[in-house]
């Protein structure tokens, strides 16, 4: 009777904290809510403790908030957001890191390490790595000047993971937008949250073998893709030859590399989007297009959807309730 009457106070707190009970919490496929206050009172220091070592890690190597925004992205569109991205290989597991699109690419493992080390000391067995995640991509885009939301609560994580949907299931730079579309559908994400979210790469960069196709045209003429600035393109041969340098860094927004703003879709009305996969959105649809001007004009309703649409994708598919388990390391699951 006593927990009874301790939940629906708790319940009750929560509710009351929120304006509309339905914008305060996202359900998952489980049935089992996801809340923001979810750790309030088992770990009432949780966010602290992320947005604190998020902020030192920003201060040491800038790249960073890039790349543990990327992170929360090819984590939530294999399998949901489960940190399964976070596992190593083992005799059981083939780790998504070795997929294609995460080979020697993704980063922030050591980051999200560092913030688990820190909360099994606060409150052991408490926080998952897949909450962490989705934590620390928030706090990146704050920590960049970019909008800030309150990020629902209580994911678990995953017993396994998929590099075959890891492989498969994330858009590449070369993709077409049709392609692109169609994997953000299979993840419950429609045309407005493609746009919205593809604005995260006003921060960030991105190596020569992403889009050196785009620079060499392979019809024979040697010319770059007509949808690039022959300004910008002449600027990128540079230090993206025909052949080598595959591993040399270009901004994904070339005017406010380290700055979270809508310079990005500034960018691609002036032909300079670097990746195809962000180019087509002005190039290849007039609805894409007419999302790109809007975004470009209005900065506060860029943050405001992508607030919404970084939401909306946390939400994809989270382990809740007795799924899944709370790891003691992110890297492997624990021991049963």
């Amino acid at each position: 009777m006593a927990f009874t009457r301790s939940l629906f106070t708790i319940l009750l707190g929560i509710t009351t904290h929120c304006a509309l009970f339905s914008l305060c919490f996202g359900i998952s496929s489980g049935g089992v809510y996801l809340f923001p206050q979810f750790y309030d009172h088992t770990c009432p220091q949780a966010q602290a403790i992320v947005k604190s070592i998020v902020a030192k890690a920003y201060a040491e190597d800038p790249r960073m908030a890039a790349s543990l925004l990327r992170l929360h992205f090819h984590d939530c569109f294999v399998k949901g957001c489960d940190a399964s991205v976070l596992l190593d290989t083992s005799g059981t597991i083939v780790s998504e890191k070795r997929s294609n699109p995460n080979r020697d690419s993704l980063r922030g493992f050591e980051v999200i390490d560092e913030i688990k080390y820190a909360l099994e000391k606060e409150c052991p067995h408490t926080v998952s790595c897949a909450d962490i995640v989705t934590l620390a991509s928030r706090d990146s885009v704050v920590l960049t000047g970019g909008p800030s939301w309150e990020v629902p609560l209580g994911r678990r994580d995953s017993l396994d993971a998929s590099i075959q949907g890891s492989n498969n299931n994330l858009p590449a730079p070369n993709n077409t937008l049709p392609s692109i579309i169609t994997k953000f559908k299979l993840q419950g994400l429609d045309i407005v949250d493609l746009v919205a979210l593809s604005g995260g790469h006003t921060i960030g960069d991105t190596r020569c073998t992403s889009f050196r196709q785009r620079l060499y045209n392979q019809t024979g003429n040697g010319a770059p893709d007509y949808s690039l600035n022959p300004v910008y393109a002449a600027g990128l041969r540079t230090k993206c030859p025909s052949s080598g340098g595959d591993q040399n860094l270009f901004f994904l927004d070339l005017v406010t590399p380290f700055k979270f703003d809508n310079q990005y879709f500034k960018n691609l009305i002036a032909y300079n989007g670097i990746l195809n996969s962000d180019e087509v959105l002005f190039t290849q649809s007039v609805q894409t297009m007419n999302l790109v001007k809007l975004y470009a004009e209005n900065n506060e309703l860029f943050f405001e959807q992508f607030a919404k649409s970084m939401v909306k994708m946390g939400n994809i598919s989270p382990l809740t309730g007795s799924m899944g388990e709370i790891r003691m390391n992110c890297r492997k699951i624990n021991n049963h």
